[in-house]
């Protein structure tokens, strides 16, 4: 079953237990999968949903981090439970030793030596870790190993 289908479900499900706050939170990650096929003019594959779903993900965090800096803890608490119901969805996270050896191995495909390759690597670490690392994270780490 793919991704999309799944949340279809969900959202389905959701409906019928009466669950409200997490329909509307489902109803949130339809809509921006709706969103990006509407302006694109495809239908979404996973990888394109993983995107989507990560950088809910995204903002998410960055909402919470607001929240919570504010005081604001029934904010705080949405984003939460957002922030939870999506990453579900997500595939299992890289632990940092395989990220570590995955960008090690990248780059040495590549053959990049400098920071002026870093596009290339992270394009082509794009696909591989979308939706199981923080990409800001792996940038650091690409960044460091480059300069280094």
């Amino acid at each position: 079953m793919s991704l999309k289908v799944r949340i279809q479900e969900d959202v389905k499900n959701a409906m019928r237990a009466h669950q409200r706050e997490q329909l509307a939170a489902l109803r949130l990650v339809t809509a921006a999968i709706k969103q990006k096929e509407v302006d694109e003019r495809i239908d979404l594959t996973d990888d394109q949903v993983l995107a989507v779903l990560d950088k809910m993900v995204k903002q998410r965090r960055e909402s919470l981090e607001q929240y919570e800096k504010a005081g604001r803890d029934d904010l705080a608490e949405k984003e939460r439970f957002e922030l939870n119901l999506i990453t579900g969805y997500l595939p299992e996270p890289l632990g940092e030793e395989e990220l570590a050896a995955l960008i090690r191995s990248t780059i040495a495909d590549l053959g990049a030596d400098s920071i002026r390759d870093m596009g290339a690597v992270m394009n082509a670490l794009r696909g591989k870790v979308q939706g199981r690392a923080d990409m800001k994270a792996v940038s650091q780490t690409v960044k460091t190993q480059l300069t280094s």
